[in-house]
């Protein structure tokens, strides 16, 4: 059921955007309102691309006056928070293009009052919210009407200099050494000190903080369940041997500018022996030996988009998953649309299918059998189908909502139509139900088979479990932080009704944190499936927290807060994310 209270914030939040003038589009309607993973928002990562010195590009007659000094803070908040979504070099792609022809078309006052209010379909109120200042935001708003900066490359001499071993495979244990239960340990981004925390399953003890890149986006573990390898939006990984009587980083390397994934082999027979890494910039990715992360094959993505056939120069690597089906990598590539099926069984003679799928390819996951990878083509309102046993293009579904953003999406068993997969939207409160049981429910296969409509716009992930009878749904991008501050819940043996209600969980209330606007993001499930954490994101200088949930009941069962825990955003439970459970 649609409720009274989120329909209602909706049109507020609506109609406030169209009152500050921010409905003007800056691109064509087939590509939607900006949005972004939640690791690209609202707290500065540091990255590389940050730090860099730029000079200012083409100074022309007419252009905004902006000194050396105000361009590199430009440059700096820019790479930090907005980059993730424009693109380097403000091409777009789950948000819109910044290209001078565009802004300069909408000018300085509207750029400011974008900038400082933000829209309910996924534009962080970078002012309101007191991210950003007024004299950032103005700085900003003349920055966008520059050329663009281009930062230089970043290829094997690079990777080499920034590769270290720090303990050779010969010197790290033969047998674990510590009594975590590895299993049940989850990987906790601690996005803002540049830091993961190792936090133990059944105690909620943290068991170690590591240092690691500047806003780890994402945690994989290695098909042995070992290691764990990170990377942050600096393009370092970190490989950490769980084995270690206090777990540590026994290899890194920095892999590019700016990143967001990391994979490794899972293919019977290649367990371990290799990884993956994607860059933002440079666009390209990198075949790593999977013991020490040395560099043995870049590939670049630079290429023609799939249905005009014209040269794209940024097409950045947005997602990479490990098929089960064969020694291949799932190499997902925003602004050209394809999809890589890269075969690692000899990658001396690298063999790389390319899979025309859609634009501005982001995040997805497998279907229950791990047979289909769902990724979204999100600027593009799309879920596209591979067949990873095939290595072909199943289906590409329509999803009915404005841009989804899935994780890694849910699985669930639906009572009527049944196995479903699952994604919520950045640009409205829909969460779309998609079929994914082409030979027991033929007719509903790879079609949007039901919609939900939860608490508001600025979703970025979902959650379910094979044993829950729930489904989550988190909104921490919206700007009301009555929404952020919250989770709604669909019960899953109620979707049989003809519009399901949805209960609110008070995260960041059960939580007791009073100050800041903290954003409730990214559930997780424990091993066992009988509870789901939450990250309570606040700023780096406030309290933040994670929330227990106890699944069964929907009741708060843990309250984890910590000195250490910096800005926790994502959460990555050790089997669940080598096993590919959600």
């Amino acid at each position: 059921m649609r409720t009274t209270t989120a329909i209602r914030r909706t049109l507020l939040l609506t109609s406030a955007s169209l009152a500050l003038g921010l409905a003007a589009p800056m691109v064509s309607a087939q590509e939607q309102d900006h949005g972004d993973d939640a690791t690209a928002s609202y707290q500065p990562s540091m990255t590389t691309l940050g730090e860099l010195n730029l000079e200012i590009p083409g100074r022309k007659e007419g252009d905004p006056v902006m000194t050396q000094e105000e361009y590199d803070i430009g440059n700096k908040i820019y790479f930090e928070r907005c980059a993730g979504c424009h693109g380097v070099l403000r091409k777009g792609a789950t948000g819109k293009p910044l290209t001078t022809d565009l802004t300069r078309e909408n000018g300085f006052e509207y750029l400011r009052d974008f900038i400082t209010y933000g829209s309910p379909a996924g534009m962080p109120n970078w002012g309101t919210s007191g991210d950003l200042s007024e004299e950032q935001i103005d700085l900003m708003a003349r920055y966008i009407l520059l050329e663009p900066a281009s930062p230089p490359e970043f290829g094997m001499a690079e990777m080499r200099d920034s590769w270290q071993l720090v303990i050779p495979p010969e010197d790290r244990p033969t047998e674990k050494m510590n009594d975590i239960d590895i299993d049940n340990l989850f990987s906790v981004t601690l996005r803002d000190a540049g830091q993961i925390a190792l936090i133990d399953g059944a105690s909620y003890e943290i068991k170690a903080v590591i240092d690691t890149g500047y806003a780890v986006h994402i945690s994989r573990i290695s098909a042995s369940g070992r290691y764990l390898f990170v990377i942050g939006r600096d393009a370092r990984v970190n490989m950490i041997d769980l084995w270690m009587e206090e777990p540590a980083t026994v290899a890194e390397i920095k892999v590019g500018s700016e990143a967001r994934s990391v994979e490794t082999s899972k293919f019977e027979g290649f367990e371990d022996k290799y990884a993956i890494a994607g860059s933002y910039w440079p666009p390209q990715y990198v075949i790593m030996d999977g013991n020490t992360l040395e560099p043995l094959k870049i590939k670049s993505t630079r290429g023609m988009i799939y249905d005009d056939q014209e040269y794209h120069p940024e097409p950045r690597v947005a997602s990479i998953l490990g098929s089960h089906y064969k020694p291949e990598f799932i190499v997902n590539v925003k602004e050209t649309g394809k999809i890589l099926m890269v075969d690692y069984s000899d990658i001396k003679n690298l063999k790389v299918t390319e899979i025309e799928a859609e634009r501005f390819l982001h995040d997805g996951g497998l279907d229950s059998t791990k047979r289909y990878f769902l990724v979204a083509a999100n600027a593009r309102g799309k879920v596209a189908v591979v067949d990873t046993k095939d290595s072909k293009l199943t289906a590409l579904i329509e999803t009915g909502g404005e841009t989804p953003h899935p994780g890694r999406g849910a699985n669930i068993m639906h009572p009527t139509h049944g196995p479903v997969w699952v994604t919520s939207h950045l640009g409205d409160e829909t969460v779309a139900l998609i079929g994914t049981d082409p030979e027991g429910h033929p007719d509903q296969a790879w079609t949007v088979v039901q919609t939900l409509y939860s608490m508001g716009g600025g979703s970025l992930f979902v959650k379910s479990h094979p044993t829950s009878n729930h489904l989550y749904v988190d909104a921490p991008l919206n700007p009301d932080a009555d929404i952020t501050g919250t989770i709604a819940v669909f019960k899953i043996d109620e979707l049989t009704q003809e519009e399901p209600e949805y209960t609110v969980l008070p995260i960041v209330e059960w939580a007791g944190i009073t100050e800041g606007q903290p954003r409730v993001v990214q559930g997780e499930f424990n091993q066992e499936g009988n509870e789901i954490w939450f990250s309570v994101w606040n700023a780096k200088d406030l309290t933040s927290a994670i929330v227990v949930i106890d699944d069964k009941t929907l009741e708060l069962k843990h309250v984890i807060k910590d000195e250490r825990l910096v800005t926790p955003t994502g959460k990555f439970n050790v089997y669940n994310t080598r096993a590919d459970v959600y």
